[in-house]
């Protein structure tokens, strides 16, 4: 996660304000108390995963509970067991993936980019979890960022990709909100009558259901 100095954040937040949006309200929503390891956990348990892929380690607090035997986290920076960024990785990466999570730089453009190429290397009826889908408010998710928790605009990214015919997507409401996509026909392709460029945090607090498929832990399960 970068670092930002006072200055930087009183900058960033005057040039948002200004130039991109003010919108004060917030969305309060009722996440289950279920981390990314937790359900990482239960899709091992119950489809037996051989290969995992981690975009974006950190400090490994994921990445150092995952048991699946056969494990990559990428980062250009600290943890995982790869310094190497995600668009270099994917270059040069042969390998399929049962389950990959994505928790990189959260950024629109990138995140779309991670989830793309990690549907090209995923295992037949494997997983991409991506986290920080559920900001709570317009400054989580300002870009460029200026509070210490940030989700970024990955939610995005899943905007735009829930218009893809060949992906099936839901948003788990767990850690910040988890969105859960395989490479599977797209049961309710979303249509929207703005560019992703457009996209406001107003749009997302008046549609985040439909935007984003939201379903509780126990819906989860159901499903998968």
């Amino acid at each position: 996660m970068e670092k930002l100095n006072p200055i930087s954040k009183k900058l960033y937040k005057i040039y948002y304000f200004l130039f991109k949006e003010r919108f004060s309200k917030k969305i309060d929503f009722k996440f289950d108390n279920v981390f990314r390891w937790d359900l990482i956990e239960y899709l091992d348990n119950k489809y037996k995963f051989s290969n995992y892929l981690e975009v974006g380690c950190n400090d490994d607090e994921l990445f150092s509970k995952i048991k699946i035997k056969n494990k990559i986290g990428i980062d250009p920076v600290i943890g995982g067991n790869m310094k190497i960024t995600s668009d270099d990785f994917f270059v040069q990466n042969k390998k399929n993936y049962d389950c990959v999570f994505i928790d990189g730089l959260h950024i629109y453009d990138q995140v779309k980019r991670d989830i793309v190429n990690s549907s090209k290397c995923l295992s037949e009826n494997g997983f991409i979890l991506v986290h920080d889908c559920l900001p709570r408010s317009l400054s989580a998710q300002a870009v460029p960022r200026y509070r210490f928790n940030w989700n970024g605009d990955v939610w995005k990214a899943i905007v735009d990709l829930r218009r893809d015919p060949n992906l099936e997507i839901f948003t788990c409401l767990a850690d910040e909100g988890i969105a859960v996509i395989q490479n599977k026909k797209n049961s309710n392709t979303l249509k929207i009558g703005k560019k992703i460029s457009d996209l406001k945090f107003k749009d997302f607090y008046y549609n985040h259901e439909e935007y984003m498929r939201p379903i509780s832990f126990s819906e989860f399960k159901e499903k998968y």
